[in-house]
């Protein structure tokens, strides 16, 4: 499976951080690490641990807490929730759901994350 690395600035209630991301279609939800997590802002307990399986065949991880981040891509932002994974071997990884719903598509070609600019429009009706 192919991924993008990518710099981007994480925002959290405790404070913010440029990492860099790795962008992974295979990664069903977004995931960060622990120390990272309890850097940046509060993680909650989810109501039951979520169980992953990795790119090593019969490895699984755990996640047991969340953490809702913003964070900036290209003079952007966006919002999504991150799974607290023990272990994680990259600090951040933006997953399917994210890129799903904000519609960011990997260009592998070009090495770049394409962004529709109207996603990130707030829209009142």
């Amino acid at each position: 499976m192919a991924v993008i690395e990518k710099e981007i600035i994480l925002k959290g209630s405790k404070g913010k951080e440029e990492i860099t991301a790795v962008f992974d279609s295979g990664a069903t939800y977004s995931c960060i690490q622990p120390e990272l997590a309890e850097n940046l802002g509060v993680t909650e307990p989810l109501p039951a641990p979520k169980h992953f399986g990795t790119a090593k065949k019969g490895e699984k991880v755990t996640a047991r807490k969340a953490i809702r981040l913003d964070f900036d891509l290209n003079g952007y932002t966006f919002s999504d929730e991150f799974m607290v994974i023990p272990g994680l071997s990259d600090p951040v990884i933006i997953g399917a759901a994210t890129l799903q719903k904000w519609r960011m598509k990997l260009d592998f070609e070009n090495d770049e994350i394409i962004i529709d600019p109207r996603v990130t429009k707030l829209r009142l009706l």
